[in-house]
């Protein structure tokens, strides 16, 4: 079976891209098939729920609001203001710069590179809180909210004003607007409104992450020490199991699902051809639209006290419709103990140990 690239080669739309001074001949537009639209669209839809649903544990159970949650809920903003914007550009497929282009380009600039922000103070907060064991006041959550939301707006406010964003024949996107690529210094642009943030988030993510998971080694290996004096010290093994493979997941999907966007990225500055390759476009679609679904995965359906609470509150929904006497036990199971219950326990609590993420 052939590829559908190949059986129906793309036509460039409408709009074409004129020739900056002293570039090489530019690429013809990507144009976006049906099917490629579809599954883009799917995880727009998909990770706006996932957002959703970790707004909404947020705001519905106040016991579970722990500071590193809190930051969690503001990643979720972001994200679902992404997946918003990207849904309105992949529905639309832009041929031009219009201005809902520009208004879209706008919003998931901003949107996005606060992500970026937002997912490293995440890693910085619990590599703060667990590794060097400093307190946190409502000083260092200033500062997140300060560089989180305050660089990208700056930024989203300076390209909008020099006129950088814009159409960009979806070789750098997927049917959304992004850096006009009329623009002479688009590369400067590109890199300003995401991608140096998104290369610094490859390796400061790893390391974070690498440094939290050795320090929470180096605990479990002490208390281990003590098993005989400390009657509950095996119980700790499943929740530094659960950090272990948490701290090793965030890292990993994040850049699995941002790396595609990085390599078209690339190519594009090569004038590669491949840039157009119907695979790597459904990877570059999904994997920028799909963070907020990822955080929910990881955060609420793989998080035991989250995930029980959930599962509590639809049960009691669903016996509510049918009629039928919701039994006095289930204050038990919508208030679960959090030592039996949460997949990690909270730094506040237990520092060198991961918090309930």
């Amino acid at each position: 079976m052939l590829p559908s690239s190949l059986l129906f080669p793309r036509t460039p739309p409408r709009a074409a891209r004129r020739r900056a001074p002293g570039m090489p001949q530019p690429l013809p537009p990507t144009q976006l098939y049906a099917a490629e639209r579809a599954a883009v669209l799917t995880s727009c839809v998909l990770s706006s729920l996932g957002s959703g649903l970790l707004v909404g544990t947020h705001a519905l159970w106040p016991e579970l609001r722990t500071r590193p949650r809190e930051l969690l809920l503001y990643l979720s903003l972001a994200d679902l203001l992404s997946a918003l914007s990207y849904f309105y550009g992949v529905l639309k497929d832009f041929d031009r710069t219009s201005w809902d282009c520009v208004l879209q380009g706008a919003l998931s600039t901003f949107s996005n590179t606060s992500s970026f922000f937002w997912t490293v103070a995440v890693a910085l907060y619990l590599y703060v809180t667990i590794v060097k064991g400093s307190p946190t006041g409502t000083g260092l959550l200033c500062c997140f909210h300060i560089v989180s939301w305050g660089v990208p707006l700056a930024i989203t406010i300076a390209a909008v004003a020099l006129k950088k964003i814009g159409y960009d024949a979806s070789n750098v996107s997927v049917g959304w607007c992004w850096v006009n690529l009329d623009a002479e210094d688009r590369v400067l642009w590109m890199l300003l409104t995401g991608k140096v943030w998104e290369i610094l988030a490859y390796v400061t993510l790893p390391v974070l992450y690498i440094l939290i998971k050795r320090h929470i080694n180096r605990a479990h290996a002490a208390l281990l020490e003590y098993r005989p004096i400390l009657s509950r010290a095996p119980a700790l093994q499943p929740w530094t199991s659960t950090a272990d493979k948490k701290l090793i997941l965030i890292p990993v999907i994040f850049i699995i699902l941002r790396i595609w966007s990085t390599v078209r990225f690339i190519l594009t500055l090569c004038n590669s051809p491949a840039v157009q390759n119907s695979v790597l476009v459904v990877l570059h679609g999904i994997g920028n639209t799909f963070q907020g679904g990822a955080n929910c995965i990881m955060f609420v359906l793989c998080t035991r006290v989250v995930r029980a609470r959930l599962l509590s509150s639809i049960c009691c929904c669903h016996h509510d419709d049918m009629g039928w006497p919701w039994r006095s036990s289930s204050s038990s199971r919508q208030h679960p103990d959090p030592a039996e219950s949460e997949d990690v326990p909270d730094p506040e609590r237990t520092k060198p140990l991961l918090s309930s993420t």
